[in-house]
Parts: C-alpha cells; sequence; structure tokens
C-alpha cells in the first residue's frame, strides 16, 4: 500500500440512491432528539447495542444478563463473558470523546475493549492471524509489520477522501477488518469504530448503532465480508451496509410516524370530548334560560349544525341528564340530582 493508498471500491448507482434514501430519511426523522433528553432510553439503547456487538462475537450472556452487569447485579455466567460486557460499557462511555482520525485514540478503544482479556490490549498485534471457519482458514490478516503503516494510511484515507461520510464508514469498516490490526477485539472495534464516524456525521446514529445492524442480519454480513474479500474489493460490502442502514432508518421513520398519527389520533379524540362538553354546558345553560326552547334555536344560539345537538342531546337524555316533558310543546328539565348542570 503507497502513501496515496485508495481502497479497492467502485461508486455505483445504487451506493448513489442508497445515500439520497439515507439523507432523506435522516432528515424527516426527529425521534432522536426526544431519546438524547431521556437518559433512560439513552442507556437502553447503549446496553442493546454492547449486547449486539458482543453477540455477535460469541458472547453467551442474555440480553437481560448484559443489563444487569452493567447496573452492577451479581450474574451467573463466564467470567470473561461479563469482563467483555464490563469492559465494552466502559469504551461506550467514552466514545462520543473520541476522535475518528486519531490512531491514539483507536488504540485506547481497543485497550478498553479488551483490558484484562487479551494480552496486547490496546496495541497493534505483534504476530501473525487468521479468521477460520472451523478448520478452514477464510481470512489471514495482513502480516504483522506492516499493519502500523497500513492502519495509518487508512486513518489519513479517511480524514482526507471525498467520499460521503456514509460511504467512508462502510470502506473504513471493511478495510480495518480486512487489516485485522489486532490479535483479537477487532470485529468489536471495527464496529465501534464505524458508528463513531456515523454519529460524527449526524447525531442519529448515536441511536442506530451499526452493531445493532449487524446482530440482526450477522448471516449476511458474513456473507457478503467474505465475497467482497474474494473480489479484494468493497463495493458490494458498501452497498449491503448501506441498505442495511436505509432499511433501518425507514423502520424508524415508520415508527415514529404512527406514533405521531397515534398521538394526533388521541388528541383529536381529547378535543372533540372537549368541544362535545362545551356544546352540553352551552345547552344546559341555554334550557335554564328558556326550558321551551328548540334544538333548531340552541343550534343557532350556540352556531353549529342541528345535527350536532341532536347528537349533544341524546347523549345528555342518555345519561339521564335531560329528559323531555309535555310532548313538542312541552319543556326540557334538567336532572339537577346528578349533578350536572354547570353554569
Amino acid at each position: 500500500m503507497s502513501e496515496t493508498y485508495q481502497p479497492p471500491f467502485r461508486m455505483t448507482e445504487e451506493i448513489t440512491n442508497l445515500i439520497v434514501e439515507i439523507g432523506q430519511y435522516v432528515g424527516s426523522i426527529t425521534t432522536y432528539e426526544s431519546m438524547y433528553r431521556n437518559p433512560v432510553l439513552r442507556r437502553e439503547n447503549r446496553i442493546k447495542s454492547i449486547y449486539s456487538s458482543l453477540a455477535i462475537e460469541q458472547n453467551t450472556l442474555s440480553l437481560d444478563q448484559v443489563s444487569d452487569v452493567i447496573n452492577g447485579k451479581r450474574v451467573l455466567g463466564p467470567p470473561e463473558d461479563i469482563r467483555e460486557v464490563k469492559n465494552a460499557y466502559e469504551a461506550y462511555e467514552h466514545v462520543s470523546e473520541l476522535d475518528p482520525y486519531s490512531i491514539k485514540n483507536l488504540l485506547y478503544a481497543h485497550k478498553l475493549m479488551t483490558e484484562g482479556l487479551v494480552k496486547e490490549a490496546g496495541r497493534f498485534r505483534s504476530g501473525n492471524v487468521g479468521v477460520y471457519a472451523g478448520e478452514c482458514l477464510i481470512h489471514a490478516g495482513t502480516p504483522a509489520r506492516y499493519v502500523p503503516d497500513l492502519i495509518s494510511q487508512l486513518m489519513a484515507w479517511l480524514k482526507e477522501s471525498k467520499y460521503h461520510p456514509l460511504v467512508k464508514s462502510c470502506i473504513f469498516h471493511y478495510e480495518f477488518e480486512f487489516i485485522h490490526p489486532f490479535m483479537d477485539g477487532n470485529g468489536r472495534t471495527g464496529r465501534l469504530w464505524q458508528s463513531l464516524i456515523l454519529r460524527k456525521w449526524n447525531d442519529l446514529f448515536a441511536w442506530l448503532p451499526v452493531e445493532t445492524l449487524v446482530h440482526e442480519n450477522q448471516e449476511e454480513y458474513y456473507r457478503v465480508l467474505q465475497k467482497a474479500d474474494n473480489a479484494g474489493d468493497s463495493t458490494e460490502f458498501v452497498e449491503f451496509m448501506l441498505g442495511m442502514i436505509r432499511n433501518a432508518l425507514k423502520e424508524l421513520r415508520d415508527n415514529q410516524n404512527h406514533d405521531t398519527n397515534e398521538a394526533n389520533a388521541e388528541a383529536n379524540r381529547e378535543a372533540n370530548e372537549a368541544e362535545s362538553g362545551a356544546i352540553e354546558d352551552q345547552i344546559l345553560r341555554l334550557i335554564r334560560a328558556n326550558p321551551k326552547i328548540s334544538q333548531t334555536r340552541i343550534a343557532e344560539e350556540i352556531g353549529v349544525s342541528r345535527s350536532t345537538i341532536q347528537r349533544a342531546f341524546a347523549k345528555l337524555m342518555e345519561g339521564g341528564l335531560v329528559r323531555r316533558s309535555g310532548g313538542t310543546r312541552g319543556s326540557w328539565i334538567i336532572q339537577e340530582k346528578h349533578g350536572y348542570g354547570r353554569a
């Protein structure tokens, strides 16, 4: 890799369309603003992110157990899995302070993630590594002696590239996993770093972390990652990651619209009930002033349709609050014993 290294990647029409779609969804979503102001929701989201990232790496603790560990409760489980949760929580607590272009910060994040779990926590690996599926080697990491220089050049590319941050975050994710700079913890750190890049672009991604998306699409994630390795090009991986982000944003937007519609419907119901109550109060006031008043006259006085007055009378009579005496030429009688009839 030269000092002007450009990661193997092709800008496609699909990627361009996904960038546009994602931008439109981001612009239409406001839910995260209320989440940001709610510390309970922030904490729940962080716990879910940590659970998802560690579950991808075969951590055996359930979401409830992860929550208990973070909340300081005693949990029965493998000590290493419990330590992973504590470390990850510490890393996520500091993520907003990190500079996505800083190698020093990257090493610090890895140290937080893997302290007490790997010998080289916070340091690039000193030996060569491979990723295996059973006995089969599916990916050999870059030889250890090249790792520091490659990560340095990758960080320089990340900072200087003119690609959209959405695209850069995905390319970085792929290149980071391809280099495999650490003895262990590469997946956790790489996903954390993509989330960091995205949240520096837009705060919404603090609530839509890559970790959760990958966990929900784990099998397809690894399949596309392998295809990109075989092709020596990250294009398909970028398309896949952007597609996941687009789908998650669409779901978030749809849920927000559903909640908004529900809130509007409830507000309308309350407004209608309030309006109905106000009309009933005015009817009672007019009846007190003139018990022989007609419904047509009441409608004119209040300024609503006669059908509205008929519905209000039906409700009053059904509730036993008003009754008619003497037929069509009779009078309206208010049943004051019911405690209704406000002045």
